[in-house]
């Protein structure tokens, strides 16, 4: 399976035939260039790359010639209220092309003038705009506020400093990124602050760090998690979760190896425009394989193929439906390596349903709807529906199967799907997989990137490429369709959605440790053993905390270790054979017996409930 994200085009650049912004649009935009016009003077000589508004602000690229760090952001901000105070006029220009280059040239700014050479190149521009405000100019389509005047000097925030290729392509040069806030009002950039202060609570390499989920070394690699014992919890029981849901559909469970030779790729379509995603490959020198050459897999469905076509299929056996948690490997840019979110080693929750063309909507349908009871289950709510579709610009040439009528028909069914499962949905043009369009669930992080979790694909060019076949009920041949589908995406992106959804706190069901017996002294240790095998004997992870600590240091390291289940006992619980239980993030507790205790947990833990208390 493929997932991609589009890098918008830097709204600032000429060229851009975006809507007419509004006013807060156009702050942004004006203070990227009294940002620009700062740094400027603060490091006379800095190169210019590009520098639009974004959401929550705008950012600006620069080649610097001594760095810029987050301790220069004071004077930085210093300086653009002291621009803003000149009260300078934003005035366009637009020159003639030639002028434009010369003047571009005069400015020595090689990045603007290798994009202005592009512009002019592709599109046949006969003119440039540039803005000057003050002594600053930049080649800008605009637009801007009419002056600094109009731009509140107290509603900006410089926010961080970032490293950014020049045009996103790893091949350039890495230029300095300085993003910042910027809002209409003092109040709106304080909730932001706030917002964001809320939200870096809950980032999941914080909380991967702080809770011991992953790891990563530089031993083992860039991109490759190394998942603690906290962390292989959480993915056993989405395994779990799944290998029941899956069973309960009709899907057979497989494993195939993670290595494949390259002639299959070549079979499929992804090489050569896969390769750049790809781990070096491996020329094979043994006896009776000379000259084989073996790729790490970037994706399982070629494997599945393969098992599909290991014997004659009969439309009897359709919909034939496979499903494993295969590990792959993409080499992701080191730009784009981020935490579990974009990893280069990952275990996808994958399964492919080869099906006729009558049961294709029927079998997309079952999946989306497994899809909604896995969000549903774990409370996930905000989320967007992509149809992603072709392309069929110019730029998409090479990119996507050639074959316009099948297209049309799967864009077509995918949309009939849509409409059926009453999922509100966006279309994206260019997002699909080059062998048929899909259908994504997208998510958003902490830090606002929008990610997609999972996905389901309709796949109409598999199926010729590696001839597969089966025999339909008049006695001749015909294709299957293919149906890609991974409700839980990969272990790797959907723990980080979690870990960031639940700031955590996992539920009990999810929770590394599901209990955690505190006695108040060392006396009552032997009768929290006994609780604790109690509890282990109905496959409960319970653990007991017999250090020496004070037990206000005890309840502070259950806490920070979001543990949702904290049973106490003293002199009167051990008498009466009861415990005190709180939960994480309530100061209620309850004293109930142990046997309560034990089945109010294995029933939350049965139904995989989000939010219950075993105090009922």
């Amino acid at each position: 399976m493929n997932a991609s994200n589009r890098r918008p085009s830097p709204r600032s650049a000429p060229g851009s035939h975006d809507r007419e912004p509004d006013r807060l649009h156009r702050v942004r935009h004006s203070l990227a260039h009294v940002l620009a016009q700062a740094v400027k003077e603060l490091r006379p000589g800095a190169k210019l790359g590009f520098g639009p508004p974004i959401e929550d602000g705008f950012y600006y690229d620069f080649i610097l010639p001594s760095p810029i760090t987050e301790e220069d952001f004071p004077d930085l901000e210093r300086r653009m209220r002291a621009i803003l105070r000149r009260g300078q006029v934003f005035a366009r220009e637009d020159l003639p092309r030639e002028d434009a280059l010369a003047r571009i040239e005069a400015m020595g700014e090689p990045y603007k003038r290798e994009y202005a050479s592009e512009l002019i190149a592709k599109q046949n521009l006969a003119t440039l705009g540039f803005y000057r405000s003050g002594p600053f100019v930049d080649m800008c389509d605009g637009p801007h506020v009419a002056s600094t005047d109009e731009i509140p000097a107290d509603a900006f925030q410089l926010r961080s400093v970032a490293g950014a290729y020049w045009r996103g392509d790893a091949k350039n040069v890495m230029m300095t990124r300085i993003y910042a806030w910027a809002y209409l009002s003092l109040e709106e950039l304080e909730a932001r602050r706030k917002a964001h202060e809320d939200a870096a609570l809950r980032d999941h390499k914080k909380l991967g760090s702080e809770l011991e989920i992953f790891t990563f070394d530089d031993e083992i690699g860039r991109g490759l998690p190394l998942w603690l014992p906290n962390g292989t919890v959480i993915r056993d029981e989405l395994e779990k979760l799944m290998r029941e849901l899956e069973f309960e559909a009709g899907f057979q469970r497989v494993a195939t190896p993670h290595i494949a030779k390259q002639e299959l790729y070549y079979r499929t379509g992804h090489l050569p425009y896969y390769a750049g995603h790809m781990f070096p490959f491996m020329p094979v020198p043994t006896q009776g394989d000379e000259g084989d050459v073996y790729c790490l897999r970037p994706m399982n469905c070629p494997h599945h193929h393969k098992i599909y076509a290991c014997r004659k299929r009969s439309y009897r056996e359709l919909p034939l439906r496979l499903a494993e948690h295969g590990q792959l490997y993409r080499y992701e840019d080191s730009g784009a390596v981020s935490g579990l979110l974009r990893v280069r080693g990952m275990t996808m929750n994958d399964g492919h349903i080869y099906c006729t063309k009558e049961q294709v909507v029927p079998e997309c349908l079952a999946v989306i709807a497994m899809h909604r009871l896995v969000y549903d289950m774990l409370g996930l709510s905000s989320f967007k529906v992509r149809l992603s579709l072709r392309s069929t610009g110019a730029d998409a040439h090479g990119k996507f199967v050639d074959s316009p009528a099948a297209w049309d028909w799967a864009e077509r069914t995918l949309r009939e799907v849509l409409v059926k499962s009453g999922l509100p949905f966006e279309e994206g043009p260019g997002e699909a997989a080059f062998y048929g369009p899909k259908i994504d669930f997208q998510f958003r992080s902490v830090t606002g990137r929008e990610e997609t979790a999972s996905t389901l694909q309709l796949d109409f060019a598999m199926p010729e490429r590696l001839d597969l076949r089966y025999v339909g009920a008049d006695g001749a041949e015909h294709r299957p369709y293919v149906l890609h589908r991974a409700p839980l995406g990969t272990h790797e992106r959907f723990v980080a959605l979690l870990l960031e959804h639940f700031a955590g706190a996992f539920p009990t069901w999810l929770a590394p440790v599901q209990a955690r017996i505190v006695p108040v002294s060392e006396r009552f240790t032997e009768y929290g053993e006994r609780i604790v095998t109690e509890l282990r004997k109905k496959k409960i992870r319970a653990d007991l905390d017999a250090s020496n600590d004070a037990m206000g240091k005890k309840i502070r390291q259950a806490t920070l270790r979001k543990i949702p289940n904290l049973a106490v006992i003293g002199e009167r619980e051990a008498l009466a054979g009861t415990v005190t239980i709180r939960r994480h993030g309530s100061k209620d507790q309850t004293t109930i017996p142990v046997p309560a205790l034990v089945e109010q947990l294995v029933r939350e833990i049965e139904k995989r409930r989000s939010s219950a208390s075993p105090t009922g």
